[in-house]
């Protein structure tokens, strides 16, 4: 269990919050307007109406207390850039800022950020990806080379296990865990003798190019 700091209550930082919160962690969220906190009262662990521009409102929520905080303010970057600054200055051990451009992006790593997120730009990137590629039911970017995807197997493996295949020396692609329907949770790094099934997806991590291979041979 963390205890968190989540500035600016917008969609990305209600949803960032909730989660949180399910997770086990001791959150406190900050907005200076009281109607964006009240959907979150009954699951975060406090909240506090005020302007974190104002060094006051900062110094009074006690940022270096905190195991990481997160600016999700994104419709005024100067407010995050100044708040982001200013809660690093005050001894935040973990500073996350959300960023809507490239540019800003700069410019909060210079001032404070410990860490960028662009959550608009990376639900684009999933999106983009699963609509162009056939058979990709899900897409996490990791660089600009590599990305962990949701894949079907191909028919030819069905029945045979990983080791069979050849699979990682075959690809150059590593399975990372196998989802069967209705499954909650994936089972992760399945062993080599895992017998691949016609319903279940494989989450495959690799360079990108490779994968882009190997998904044109899946009908």
């Amino acid at each position: 269990m963390k205890s968190i700091l989540v500035i600016g209550i917008g969609r990305f930082g209600y949803h960032l919050s909730k989660k949180l919160s399910e997770l086990g962690n001791q959150v406190m969220v900050v907005d200076e307007k009281e109607e964006n906190l009240e959907e979150l009262l009954p699951v975060v662990t406090s909240a506090k109406v005020g302007d974190c521009t104002n060094p006051k409102v900062l110094e009074g929520l006690g940022v270096r207390d905190f195991d990481a905080v997160f600016v999700c303010i994104g419709t005024n970057f100067q407010s995050s850039l100044e708040i982001t600054s200013q809660v690093k200055e005050m001894g935040a051990k973990w500073v996350v800022s959300k960023a809507t451009r490239d540019i800003h992006a700069k410019f909060l790593l210079r001032n404070g950020a410990d860490e960028v997120v662009y959550p608009e730009r990376d639900v684009a990137l999933t999106m983009a990806t699963k609509a162009s590629a056939n058979h990709v039911f899900d897409y996490i970017e990791l660089t600009e080379e590599y990305g962990i995807y949701e894949i079907p197997p191909h028919e030819d493996w069905i029945g045979k296990t990983i080791k069979d295949v050849n699979f990682r020396a075959k690809y150059q692609i590593s399975i990372l865990g196998t989802k069967r329907p209705g499954a909650k949770e994936p089972s992760l790094l399945p062993p080599a003798d895992h017998i691949f099934k016609a319903d279940e997806h494989l989450m495959v991590i690799g360079e990108k190019d490779k994968v882009d291979e190997l998904l044109k041979k899946i009908k």
